[in-house]
């Protein structure tokens, strides 16, 4: 059999599966289960991975269907265009490396047996393969959506010793299954009115395609579009954390899980909701002249959801003073950055085409820090989790001081930081910026896209600060009394090659992402192309860059250019001319021992802790999440 992209899909999750089994009978052996399922990731990953590059650099494929339930309106059928081909690409490099982490790092959980662990990770990344790939939208989709599920649930409740984490996976599980149940939903509103499509031939009622024919050839009633929309975009809402859903899982569910199932959770697993939520909007509709669709209005619900879950999101963060919570919750609010994104793509499209450009910008702006976002929360998850395996704590207040003894998980962990933050020259600053030029400038045809563009901008600022406080109590304070406790023991605290290897690599793509952004545009640009329907294709006709890799967009006759380099070199000169002014004055440096108001002793009270830090944020929002 001839290797193809279809081919290579399928034969990814077929390993995992089959590769699922044999973990579980080689379990007892924790470190042989180990390096079995992360060659198993490899090579699956691997293949799909090519897939990917194949179909962004030659088209999409022919889709493959397996077989056709009539009586049950579904075919078995997987497509791979440029937008699936990100999705995929983006699961690949998380499940390698998470892969790669939890061989060391699960040495953490040594009352627990690798049964409960391995097995369930492969099935995970197995079925976030199929979710992104099938074009079923009811019984496959169930299928898939479960092979999704269920492994994480299992993953989420690993330390099922702990009440508190049954909890959150019983909360969790509740949840993506009212998520599945709303989708499917609006998938048979759509598929049961209507004129039957005769335009893709041989296609259950059920599959994607099929649902734009039948749209496409009129005759479904508004009522049943709306109500379609409203469904989907409630269920996929829910898997991507958009407030106030996210709220009522996401937090206990991510902490709870081991650190590299945290980073799969929150760098890939949500992105298979903001895939749903794509999929519906700029693919399943055939444009934007669909009786019963108004793009302004539902572009309006998915800026304003989008502001609302950015700004919630990064306030509840604030308050927070364990480690893997605070992550969580700026895991929702940097999917608001992503949903305000697509809705101001959305609002600004029916405008024509001088405002093609600004509503392919937010697109394209939205699919970037997707892109960003897997890489720098994967990154900080990563970190969290070393500092938890050397510390056994998540509690920020007992640490501190890190630095010294953990150099290199703070070098990652500051360029994490930096780029969640939206700090220029790393990645998270490269898609904000399109964001916040498609809301400010599209503003003149939406006056809403100004006011949620400023709170986008003013909440990058309040995450800068929360990870002030994850950093600096975490690396920068003096040492705790578990840190120090750890010292003199002589325990060697920083991480192994096979945690630090991940770590690195994510920093690496971090700085270059934000350095070069052009490579992300070229990488979306070709994703858009290859394969658009439906909306995508008015937007995917429109380009956005100037083609100079060290540039990055270039709206508007180049009113918003961002040229990365320029700013390197300004901050360059802006830090020496600081330097040199501080050393004008000759200043001696001094070292003394802190004042502890006539104690002698330093302990952990004598210290700022996350507790001190940002108290009117925690009156302001006292209601405990």
């Amino acid at each position: 059999m001839q290797l193809n992209p279809m081919n290579a899909i399928q034969g990814a999750m077929i390993l995992l599966t089959a590769s699922s089994v044999v973990a579980l009978l080689v379990s007892s052996n924790r470190k042989l289960t180990g390096w079995f399922s992360f060659l198993s990731v490899t090579v699956a990953s691997g293949l799909t991975l090519w897939a990917s590059a194949v179909t962004l650099i030659s088209g999409p494929a022919e889709p493959v269907m397996y077989a056709k339930f009539s009586l049950w309106g579904s075919t078995l059928r997987f497509c791979l265009d440029g937008l699936s081909a990100i999705f995929l690409a983006l699961i690949s490099i998380v499940g390698i490396l998470s892969s790669l982490y939890s061989i060391s790092y699960m040495d953490h959980y040594k009352d627990y047996h690798m049964a409960r662990y391995y097995p369930w990770f492969l099935l995970f990344i197995a079925g976030m393969f199929g979710i992104v790939t099938v074009t079923d939208t009811m019984w496959f989709f169930f299928l898939f959506w479960q092979i999704m599920t269920i492994p994480s649930f299992a993953l989420i409740r690993f330390e099922n010793r702990k009440p508190e984490n049954v909890r959150a996976a019983n909360k969790y599980l509740i949840m993506m299954e009212l998520a599945c149940a709303l989708v499917m939903a609006g998938s048979a509103v759509l598929a049961l009115t209507g004129p039957v499509a005769q335009h893709v031939s041989g296609l259950a009622q059920f599959d994607f395609d099929a649902l734009r024919e039948r749209m496409a050839a009129g005759g479904v009633s508004p009522n049943a579009i709306v109500l379609t929309l409203a469904f989907m975009l409630t269920g996929f809402s829910i898997k991507a954390g958009v407030w106030p859903f996210g709220l009522a899982w996401l937090p206990d569910a991510h902490p709870a899980a081991p650190s590299p199932v945290s980073a799969l959770l929150s760098g890939v697993m949500i992105k298979t909701g903001v895939y749903g939520v794509i999929r519906t909007f700029f693919w399943l509709l055939p444009g934007i002249a669909v009786n019963g669709f108004s793009p302004y209005l539902w572009g309006g619900i998915l800026a304003a959801f989008g502001t609302v879950t950015l700004v919630v999101g990064t306030f509840q963060a604030l308050k927070q003073e364990q480690s893997k919570r605070l992550l969580a919750f700026h895991s929702i609010g940097q999917v608001g950055y992503i949903i305000l994104g697509l809705g101001a793509s959305l609002m600004i499209l029916p405008e024509g085409p001088s405002a093609g450009t600004l509503a392919t910008i937010a697109l394209v702006g939205a699919l970037f820090h997707t892109i960003n976002h897997a890489l720098f929360k994967s990154l900080l998850f990563f970190n969290a989790g070393t500092v938890l395996k050397a510390t056994h704590t998540q509690d920020l207040n007992k640490l501190g001081g890190l630095i010294a003894v953990m150099p290199l998980t703070a070098i990652t962990c500051i360029i994490a930081s930096f780029s969640i933050a939206g700090v220029p020259l790393f990645n998270g600053f490269a898609s904000k910026w399109s964001i916040y030029v498609a809301t400010i400038l599209g503003s003149k045809h939406a006056a809403l896209l100004a006011i949620c563009g400023l709170f986008g901008i003013l909440t990058s600022a309040l995450t800068l600060a929360s990870f002030m406080k994850f950093f600096g109590i975490t690396f920068l304070s003096r040492r705790s009394t578990i840190v120090n406790e750890q010292a003199k023991a002589g325990v060697k605290m920083e991480a192994g090659a096979f945690m630090q290897i991940p770590q690195v690599l994510l920093a690496i793509a971090c700085i270059t992402l934000g350095v070069l952004p052009a490579i992300g545009y070229f990488i979306i640009g070709k994703a858009l192309v290859s394969g658009a329907q439906g909306i995508s294709q008015v937007l995917a006709a429109v380009p956005i860059t100037s083609g100079n890799l060290t540039y990055g967009i270039s709206p508007e006759g180049g009113t918003a250019m961002f040229v990365p380099l320029l700013v390197g070199v300004i901050l360059a000169v802006l830090m020496v001319c600081s330097w040199a002014f501080s050393r004008l004055g000759s200043a001696p440096r001094r070292t003394s021992d802190v004042w502890l108001c006539g104690y002698d002793q330093e302990a952990d009270i004598h210290r700022y802790g996350a507790h001190n830090l940002y108290g009117e944020v925690k009156h302001l929002f006292s209601r405990k999440h």
